[in-house]
């Protein structure tokens, strides 16, 4: 069989452009038009009613997790699937690593998997010689852009269809008009090769459910599908809290996924797998492995309030409606997960050392729990980490930088003062001026310059105060 050539996957850094607020500000809020669509068809009771049911499913799935993983091992294994439980991520990395080393794997095709992408699965692959192709068109894109995603659900939200075009004709070596249809046809005729050609396919999961031992792909573009059927080998990498009891709760959760996640009744694709194929004749891999990935989810079970972060069913839907990841993208986070289910989650899956800002990238305004799906108390959690960064981690045993704790104490003294914010805002306008460039701030010096490596910074405009006296009475 022929394979393709290798596509250049190489990191390009660059600035970030300052027109990545409007790109992301412009699709959350088609996100969030078509979400109220689909849930005004259902009506305000009945929706809430599903929220309330999807709640008690998840967190009743949370409280006996050990019974439902258990049980989900065992219905798996008897479809003929083999299960692998992995602590934290470098386990997960080599197990993925041994199953494809012992089966001679040179190509691998991967569905949309926010697992991997926190265990940092391509890499390890590709710097062992294998070329790992990513098939969802927007991680596709990322790819070839060398960075991560942005958006739980739309991994390239922050890209216009000219920067796409741009980043085609580069990498792909092609002419690529700025034109969805043809960009997409562009990728599908690239992918197509590229899922004939796999070894393996790799990917995680919407859902897994115990009474069956059924993996749940939710996609919209049948990339699933192709991953995980036509590779003879396919590996699947989910979170332990993925796990729901049976068919009727997963009938709840693919009510309320779809409609919170792109404003769809459903999605195009649902695809359930059960084990590998039983027959020759039957489609299928031959050989299927779950990995059951804890990296520090145990660890959140353990308190009663954080362990509603993992409730989440990654919808997406915090980040669309979140003020602070509309004005500053995903990628500021500095980590896979962003936006308010970033903040809870990598803070707790990394620890307060490594992601001790994070839970401050809230403006605490509730929005986000308004619209999650499953309830999860967002601003509590966001309150309670803060308190936890503040005196110091459980886990870690640290406490706030001194920069962290000197700025806010800056910051109250500022605020209590209305002459001294009022200064205060004059000397940030004119302080500002060497770097303002249309606007923006580009290139901070150091070390504000960790801030505009990722993306710029709006420059400072007159304070409230001056503007509120200015208009008319």
């Amino acid at each position: 069989m022929h394979i393709p050539e290798r596509i250049d996957f190489s990191v390009n850094v660059q600035n970030v452009s300052p027109q990545i607020p409007h790109s992301v500000r412009r699709a959350t809020t088609r996100f969030l038009g078509t979400r109220q669509v689909v849930v005004d068809v259902l009506g305000n009771e009945r929706w809430q009613a599903l929220r309330q049911a999807g709640h008690a499913i998840r967190l009743h799935t949370l409280e006996h997790l050990d019974y439902y993983l258990t049980r989900l091992e065992e219905r798996v294994e008897a479809a003929g699937g083999i299960v692998h439980w992995a602590r934290d991520a470098a386990e997960a990395r080599r197990i993925v690593l041994d199953l494809t080393r012992a089966r001679g794997v040179r190509r691998a095709v991967k569905v949309k998997s926010m697992a991997t992408e926190e265990i940092g699965l391509n890499h390890t692959l590709q710097e062992n010689g294998i070329a790992v192709v990513e098939t969802d068109l927007g991680e596709f894109i990322i790819q070839l852009a060398g960075v991560g995603p942005s958006h739980i659900i739309v991994p390239a939200v922050h890209l216009t269809k000219e920067g796409i075009a741009d980043l085609f004709t580069q990498k792909l070596g092609v002419p690529a008009p700025p034109d969805p249809l043809q960009l997409c046809a562009l990728a599908r005729t690239r992918l197509r090769e590229e899922f004939l050609a796999a070894d393996v396919g790799i990917s995680g999961a919407n859902f897994l459910v115990a009474e069956t031992g059924t993996l749940v792909i939710v996609t919209n573009e049948g990339n699933g599908r192709m991953c995980t059927t036509l590779p003879p080998l396919h590996i699947a990498v989910v979170g332990i809290d993925k796990v729901v009891p049976d068919l009727n709760a997963l009938n709840v959760l693919l009510k309320l996924l779809p409609r919170s996640a792109t404003g769809q009744k459903m999605s195009a694709y649902t695809s359930f797998i059960t084990g590998p194929r039983r027959t020759p004749q039957e489609g299928g891999p031959q050989e299927f492995h779950l990995i059951l990935l804890d990296n520090g989810r145990t660890r959140i079970l353990s308190d009663p309030l954080l362990r509603q972060t993992l409730l989440c069913i990654r919808c997406g839907v915090c980040l669309n409606v979140c003020p602070v990841y509309n004005h500053v993208g995903g990628h500021a986070y500095g980590f896979v997960y962003s936006g308010p289910i970033g903040a809870m989650l990598s803070t707790q899956l990394l620890g307060v050392r490594t992601a001790a800002d994070l839970p401050f990238a809230s403006s605490l305004c509730g929005a986000c729990a308004e619209y999650c799906p499953v309830k999860i108390p967002i601003p509590e959690i966001l309150l309670r980490l803060r308190r936890r960064v503040v005196e110091g981690d459980r886990i870690e045993n640290a406490v706030a930088p001194l920069t962290l704790r000197a700025s806010a104490r800056v910051g109250a003294i500022t605020l209590r003062l209305p002459w001294l914010y009022a200064i205060g805002t004059r000397i940030l306008a004119f302080l500002q001026k060497p770097w303002q460039r249309d606007g923006w701030l580009t290139h901070l010096p150091p070390p504000l310059q960790r801030w505009t490596m990722v993306r710029p910074l709006p420059a400072f405009g007159a304070n409230f105060r001056a503007w509120f006296r200015r208009r008319p009475k």
